[in-house]
C-alpha cells in the first residue's frame, strides 16, 4: 500500500546526509504517533546493558512491532527522533548505523540526540516516530 509519503530533498542543502530534510503527505491519511520504542524484551527487561548496537536492534524490532500493530511499516514513517544516552559521538553513530540498517532507502527526516539519561534502567537508545497510512 502506498501511503503518499514524499521525502523532500533540496540541492541548496548538503547532499551527503543520511536523511531527507523534510517529508510531505497528502490527505486523507491516518496519522500514527509512536511512543519512544525502548530496548525492552517481552517481559519488560532492558536488553544488552552497555551495548548501544544491540539495544538499537531491539529498539528497531520493537518499533516495527508497534507500527505493525497500527497497520503501518517503517516505510510509512514521516519523522523520527533517535535518543542516545551518551555524550560520546561514537555511541550516537553506533546507534544511528543500526537505525539506518532498518530504515534502508526510506531515509525519513530524523533528529539524532545525545541525552543524559533515558527512562528505563540501563537504557541507552530510544526511537520515537510519526507515521501515516491511507485511511481504511
Amino acid at each position: 500500500m502506498s501511503t503518499g509519503v514524499r521525502l523532500i530533498r533540496d540541492d541548496r542543502l548538503a547532499q551527503d546526509v543520511e536523511y531527507a530534510y523534510a517529508s510531505a503527505v497528502d490527505a486523507p491519511l491516518r496519522t500514527i504517533w509512536v511512543a519512544g520504542a525502548c530496548p525492552l524484551d517481552a517481559k519488560g527487561a532492558t536488553v544488552a546493558p552497555g551495548d548501544y548496537a544491540e539495544q538499537a536492534h531491539q529498539v528497531m524490532r520493537n518499533l516495527v512491532t508497534a507500527l505493525d500493530g497500527a497497520g503501518a511499516a517503517l516505510t510509512d514513517i514521516v519523522k523520527t527522533t533517535v535518543y542516545v544516552a551518551s555524550s560520546d559521538q561514537a555511541d550516537l553513530v553506533t546507534a544511528w548505523q543500526v537505525y539506518r540498517e532498518y530504515m534502508g532507502t526510506h531515509d525519513a527526516p530524523s533528529t539524532l540526540l545525545g541525552v543524559t539519561v533515558l527512562g528505563y534502567d540501563h537504557q541507552l537508545v530510544e526511537v520515537e516516530a510519526v507515521a501515516v497510512i491511507a485511511d481504511a
